[in-house]
């Protein structure tokens, strides 16, 4: 009978010590959720919105271990033209010139490591996957109870992504296009 119990104890023992570093998703609401983006070029700048196909962060021991987030690069939207002007910006920025949307329909970050810079506040190194190129970016990371943000900014000429690149291209003028675009998210869990 003391073998049992003391059986059942040990066994007890194992399963809460394995539930409290069990590692959990923490499912990201991509309807609330929010990504902006801000193109930039010699005579201006041009932003706009992408939705997140899917989204969540690991968490172990409420500490954030990782996290994999999917775009849709279809629903990329520009929010400062109207009329015929947003809609052939929409057009080329889905293009081939740009982000390939037919051949790459969506684009993924992953989470590779995470440091802890501070009071709710995380150092972030990550994959970023764009038309099957991958390359790692940085970036700090504002954790809250039920949301998180983050600014990226993103070297679009790594993920061939060369159009109007002053990089690649002479002579381009007052057309020059930047070849980092920056990312404002905000997400909610």
């Amino acid at each position: 009978m003391k073998k049992r119990i003391l059986n059942g104890l040990v066994a007890s023992v194992i399963v809460l010590t394995s539930l409290s570093f069990a590692t959990m998703n923490k499912e990201v609401n991509v309807k609330e959720s929010s990504v902006t983006w801000t193109g930039k070029k010699v005579t201006g700048s041009h932003t706009g919105t992408i939705q997140l196909k899917s989204g969540h962060f690991k968490v172990e021991d409420e500490k954030l271990i990782g996290g994999e987030f999917v775009m849709d690069m279809a629903s990329l939207l520009n929010s400062d033209l109207t009329g015929e002007y947003k809609g052939k910006l929409e057009g080329h920025l889905k293009s081939e010139d740009f982000f390939g949307v037919e051949k790459y329909p969506t684009s993924k970050l992953v989470i590779t490591s995470v440091a802890k810079k501070g009071e709710g506040t995380y150092g972030v190194v990550a994959d970023l996957t764009i038309k099957n190129e991958t390359h790692p970016v940085t970036f700090d990371l504002d954790w809250k109870e039920n949301s998180a943000s983050a600014k990226l900014s993103i070297d679009r000429s790594k993920f061939d992504i060369r159009y109007g690149s002053g990089s690649f291209f002479d002579d381009l003028g007052d057309k020059t296009i930047y070849d980092n675009f920056d990312l404002e998210v905000n997400l909610k869990f």
